[in-house]
């Protein structure tokens, strides 16, 4: 018969401990590095906020964008306050910074800009953009209550964020807004059903347009005028 070994392999207890080990040792290395990136992040962030309200204000913001190469009325810009969930129009704090930066896993200007067409990829889904939509609304509420923007402003947001998508409705719809004189200011509800005609309603024949189907009124005024400019 053969002899048994007398060699012994690793008990289960060494092995688990090294096994811990290896985990610890991991989880170590692994916070080391996202405290060394967050680090970084933050290091950005103030060396575009202005040092008295501890914000990236208009001036620091005009600023970024300079060293990001993007002009600060691009869509981009917007995309990022999006992804940051950024509140106040114009300025971003350094929570909202984090939030950004991380998620697009970037603490450098060099990554950020790397980062930028993913980020247009993740906004252009379906089931993304028309979170991304209503964000756009939202961001431009710049006072306390407000619950409509003015005219001018929605056709520069509606060709910013719809225009590259939808360019004929969008065309065509702020051409309308800009000579009609029966609304003032769209709301959230206005705002919405634009997206909607946008992605429902066959353009330019409107053929499956019913005025029964819950539409905002501006937009049963929009298709009436439409019609008629048709002949």
């Amino acid at each position: 018969m053969p002899r048994n070994s007398s060699r012994k392999g690793p008990s289960n207890s060494a092995t688990s401990t090294n096994s811990s080990s290896a985990v610890d040792l991991f989880r170590s290395a692994t916070g080391k590095a996202a405290s060394k990136e967050l680090e970084r992040i933050d290091q950005l962030f103030f060396s575009y906020a202005n040092n008295s309200s501890g914000l990236i204000d208009p001036e620091g913001i005009e600023s970024f964008c300079s060293d990001l190469e993007v002009d600060h009325t691009d869509v981009r810009i917007l995309m990022l306050a999006w992804k940051m969930q950024a509140e106040k129009q114009g300025y971003f704090t350094l929570d909202e910074w984090r939030r950004g930066l991380r998620a697009l896993r970037a603490d450098t200007i060099v990554k950020l800009k790397k980062a930028l067409p993913d980020l247009e990829k993740e906004v252009r889904r379906p089931s993304t953009f028309e979170d991304f939509y209503t964000y756009a609304f939202r961001y431009c509420l710049t006072e306390e209550k407000q619950k409509s923007i003015d005219i001018e402003s929605i056709c520069v947001l509606l060709d910013l964020v719809l225009g590259s998508r939808f360019g004929p409705q969008v065309d065509y719809l702020v051409q309308y807004l800009k000579t009609q004189t029966d609304y003032m200011v769209i709301n959230m509800d206005q705002w919405k059903g634009f997206y909607r005609f946008c992605t429902e309603i066959s353009f330019p024949d409107l053929s499956n347009y019913d005025p029964d189907s819950a539409w905002p009124w501006i937009l049963d005024n929009f298709v009436d005028w439409m019609r008629a400019k048709q002949g």
